[in-house]
C-alpha cells in the first residue's frame, strides 16, 4: 500500500470533533480537557466573530466522541457551551474547503507529551475592550514573575491576554489582572492551565524573545575590501585627528 493510500485510509478512519464556546479562555480550557481525556489531536481554533470560538480535534471516532463529551462538560461548567458535534469519516472535499487540518495527519502518529514549557502554567485573562486588557497585562507583569506571550481577539470586543509562568505566579497574576480589568473596563473570563500539552502549545503564541537564536557569525571580508572600507572611512576619521599627527604610521595607528 502506497504512502498516499495509507494517508487516505487514516483520513477515512478518523473523525472530527467540534466544540463551540463564546470565550477564548473557555475554548482553551475546553481544548485542554479534550486533549487530556482521549487520544486526539488538536487541529486548532476557528474564530468567526462575536466571540464565537470552536476547538477542532481529530482522531479515532471513539476517542473523538469521548473528547467532545468531556470538552462539552467543561464548557458547560464555564457556562459557555454553544454547540458540539462529532463528524465521522469526513470526506477529503470537506477538509479541503474548511481549514480543519489535513496537514496534521502525519502528526497523528507521533507521540504527544508535555511541552518544553511544561514546567510553566498558562494563564488567560479575557476582557471586553482593548484598554482593559492592556491595563490588566501591565498589572499582571508587575504583580508576579510571569511573561506575556501574546493576545487574542475574537470579536464582540473580547480580548485575551496570554501569560506564562509557574502555577503560583500565574494564579497571583490573573487575580491582580481581574481587579485591574474591572477597574478600567469590563472583565469577561479567566483560565489557568497548570501543565499544557504540546498540542495545546502549538495553537497558542509564544513570545519571539523566548526562542533561542544563534549568535550571528562575524562577517569575514576579503583583505582588498577591508582596505577599501578603510579608505572610505579615512577622511571622516582623519578630521578628528589632532593636527600634530603627520606621519603615515601615526595615521595608520590612529585608524586601527
Amino acid at each position: 500500500m502506497s504512502e498516499i493510500e495509507i494517508k487516505k485510509r487514516v483520513m477515512m478512519e478518523s473523525a472530527l470533533g467540534l466544540v463551540c464556546t463564546r470565550s477564548f479562555p473557555a475554548i482553551v480550557g475546553t481544548a485542554d480537557m479534550m486533549l487530556k481525556s482521549a487520544g486526539v489531536i488538536l487541529v486548532g481554533y476557528e474564530k468567526i466573530g462575536s466571540g464565537y470560538c470552536t476547538a477542532i480535534v481529530r482522531g479515532k471516532t471513539a476517542d473523538v466522541r469521548l473528547a467532545v463529551e468531556e470538552g462539552a462538560k467543561t464548557a458547560e461548567q464555564f457556562g459557555q457551551l454553544i454547540s458540539k458535534m462529532v463528524l465521522p469519516r469526513p470526506l477529503p472535499n470537506l477538509e479541503a474547503i474548511f481549514p480543519i487540518g489535513t496537514h496534521l495527519i502525519e502528526e497523528a502518529q507521533e507521540q504527544r507529551g508535555y511541552s518544553r514549557l511544561s514546567n510553566q502554567s498558562l494563564g488567560l485573562l479575557e476582557t471586553r475592550g482593548f484598554p482593559a486588557m492592556v491595563g490588566a497585562s501591565d498589572a499582571m507583569l508587575k504583580a508576579a514573575d510571569i511573561q506575556l506571550a501574546g493576545y487574542e481577539t475574537i470579536g464582540d470586543g473580547l480580548c485575551t491576554a496570554i501569560v506564562r509562568g509557574t502555577v503560583a505566579n500565574v494564579a497571583v497574576a490573573v487575580e491582580v489582572g481581574m481587579y485591574e480589568a474591572e477597574r478600567i473596563g469590563e472583565f469577561s473570563a479567566v483560565m489557568v492551565i497548570p501543565r499544557p500539552l504540546e498540542d495545546l502549545e502549538h495553537t497558542l503564541p509564544v513570545a519571539e524573545y523566548w526562542l533561542e537564536k544563534p549568535d550571528p557569525l562575524p562577517l569575514l571580508m576579503p583583505k582588498s575590501d577591508r582596505q577599501k572600507q578603510r579608505e572610505t572611512l579615512a577622511l571622516p576619521e582623519l578630521e578628528k585627528m589632532p593636527l600634530r599627527l603627520k606621519k603615515r604610521e601615526e595615521i595608520e595607528e590612529f585608524l586601527e
